[in-house]
């Protein structure tokens, strides 16, 4: 059986107790131990050591949103240091649903937070579920050089998490009609030896294709050779079959 954090007692809507309440209600351990498996938690995989009460997705969101005005930004931070997976993803939901609807100088106090806490965004949904719709909003808003440099850093990060973190956060830029931080950042990871970058730098060439084709090949034409086989494949994954034959087969 899933072990119980301390402070379950039911309390009202905004609090870390109070959401780790429902979650507590919602948790599975048949489903836990498939999700272990499904996201690594086993010795030597990128997940070792995470701990899964077994929670679907969307409960996840509908706790957040029900929560997420209501919940100080300090029982956020307190779920993030939460060693149960969906605990660390429910409060990355609800820290999305208030920078939403934030003020700028909310906003600003979120990706702060999320900064320094993004230690504890270690896995890759739990990147995927925040990054694009926290760190690059706020980028593109600020439009700032020196804010824009942190991408850089993240990239070099020797953490796996930070490197994607980097790369998933220039999704909003490539929504946006402004692919230029995805590209560099494809350009600077382009070898990346994680495989979870390769599948993240891919998946963003393939939206800057889906919406800019021609500037998509014109960097995919002389980088194309040196990629990994996984990030091509997802680069090239919208291109005409026969397109992506040449490329497979390195005709272009």
């Amino acid at each position: 059986m899933i072990d119980r954090l301390p402070g379950h007692a039911r309390t009202d809507v905004g609090s870390a107790a109070a959401i780790r309440t429902e979650l507590a209600e919602l948790a599975d351990p048949e489903r836990a131990a498939g999700m272990a498996c499904y996201f690594q938690a086993r010795p030597g995989g990128y997940g070792e050591g995470d701990r899964f009460l077994g929670i679907a997705v969307p409960p996840l969101r509908r706790i957040a949103r029900r929560h997420a005005a209501a919940t100080p930004l300090d029982d956020v931070e307190e779920l993030l240091g939460s060693p149960w997976h969906e605990e660390r993803l429910t409060a990355l939901f609800v820290l999305v649903c208030r920078f939403e609807r934030a003020a700028e100088e909310e906003r600003d106090r979120i990706v702060a937070l999320y900064l320094v806490r993004r230690d504890r965004v270690d896995n890759w949904d739990l990147v995927d579920a925040s990054a694009p719709y926290l760190l690059g909003p706020w980028l593109l808003a600020r439009d700032r050089a020196d804010d824009w440099a942190l991408l850089d850093e993240l990239a070099a990060s020797a953490s796996v998490w930070e490197r994607r973190i980097a790369v998933m956060a220039t999704f909003a830029g490539v929504r946006a009609g402004r692919p230029e931080a995805a590209l560099r950042l494809a350009d600077r990871l382009l070898t990346d030896p994680a495989d979870l970058v390769q599948k993240a730098v891919g998946w963003m060439l393939r939206e800057v294709a889906n919406r800019d084709r021609v500037r998509a090949e014109t960097f995919l034409a002389p980088r194309y050779r040196r990629m990994p086989r996984t990030m091509l494949r997802y680069a090239i994954e919208r291109l005409p079959a026969e397109r992506r034959r040449d490329y497979l087969s390195g005709r272009i």
